[in-house]
């Protein structure tokens, strides 16, 4: 796809606050969707594209570093930022010393990409297709009509593509790409659109962390899981237990939904952790409303 070297950074550092208190649980990284961790998505779709092993991918890790280092294992080089989460600039800052001399694909580990192809990689692959290692490179969506900011009309689809000539000049100090690269490389003339067709949510707050799943897996049960109550168009995970009634719900892995509980919209965690999402009239998810430790009745 290109004669260039490149290796794979996913960015799993950060805290994924709008997500709390999900997130006071698990790196927003390790969230499941579709009961596969959001990480795990971005490691198989970059071993798509033949990067694989320490050697070509790395993953970073800050806040609940712990559970990134013993998620991800021997399956890539991992950089612990230990004072803190650097964001995306700092943390390929950070990484310099790895990347040496090679074109860096960076993916953020909370982005949700859906291809209809269903071929991993592939949907990205046109980030590399021709590269001569002189550009940056973002996989973009068009932003909606009457939005602001974004790119020449489009918006950040969660992968970029940066010649090694940008990243050794990045500071190993808190800062983000949209200032450090996108930017300087836009004004430059250097900054190249590639167009993703496929659906791409940003999971970040708990209106999409909902739709990215029930997009990946609505209707999805763990074999594991314990079902005596109704699910309908929601994700039960692994060893959880429905005996209540959940309609477009995430049950996490474990968690439990009591007998005469009727959840709508909502990620349930543990024993009686609800995480609820408004609905329009359309029915479609929009911004959360509040987060709420919620005791079962």
């Amino acid at each position: 796809m290109t004669g260039v070297e490149v290796c794979a950074v996913v960015l799993a550092a950060g805290e994924g606050q709008r997500l709390r208190p999900l997130t006071e649980l698990l790196p927003k990284a390790l969230c499941p969707v579709g009961n596969v961790a959001l990480l795990d998505r971005a490691l198989t779709r970059i071993a798509g594209l033949g990067l694989t092993g320490p050697a070509r991918v790395a993953v970073n890790a800050a806040y609940l570093a712990e559970q990134v280092v013993a998620h991800v294992g021997d399956r890539a080089h991992l950089s612990v930022e230990p004072d803190g989460p650097l964001g995306t600039s700092g943390g390929i800052g950070r990484l310099r010393g790895w990347i040496d001399g090679r074109g860096a694909l960076i993916g953020n580990a909370d982005a949700y990409l859906a291809d209809p192809r269903r071929e991993p990689g592939k949907d990205i692959a046109a980030l590399l297709e021709g590269w001569t290692g002189d550009t940056v490179r973002m996989l973009t969506r068009p932003m909606p009509e009457g939005a602001t900011g974004g790119f020449s009309g489009h918006r950040f689809a969660g992968f970029s593509l940066l010649p090694w000539r940008y990243v050794r000049v990045l500071p190993d100090q808190p800062g983000n790409l949209v200032r450090t690269a996108w930017r300087p490389a836009e004004a430059a003339g250097e900054l190249e659109l590639i167009t993703y067709d496929g659906l791409y949510v940003d999971t970040g707050t708990p209106a999409d962390y909902l739709t990215a799943n029930l997009h990946a897996a609505a209707g999805l049960t763990d074999p594991t899981a314990t079902l005596t109550g109704r699910a309908t168009e929601s994700v039960i995970g692994a060893h959880a237990a429905v005996h209540g009634t959940v309609t477009r719900c995430v049950i996490w892995p474990g968690a439990t939904v009591h007998e005469g509980e009727t959840l709508h919209d909502a990620v349930r965690a543990g024993e009686n952790l609800t995480v609820p999402a408004r609905v329009d009239s359309m029915n479609r998810l929009t911004t959360p409303i509040r987060l709420i430790a919620e005791e079962t009745a």
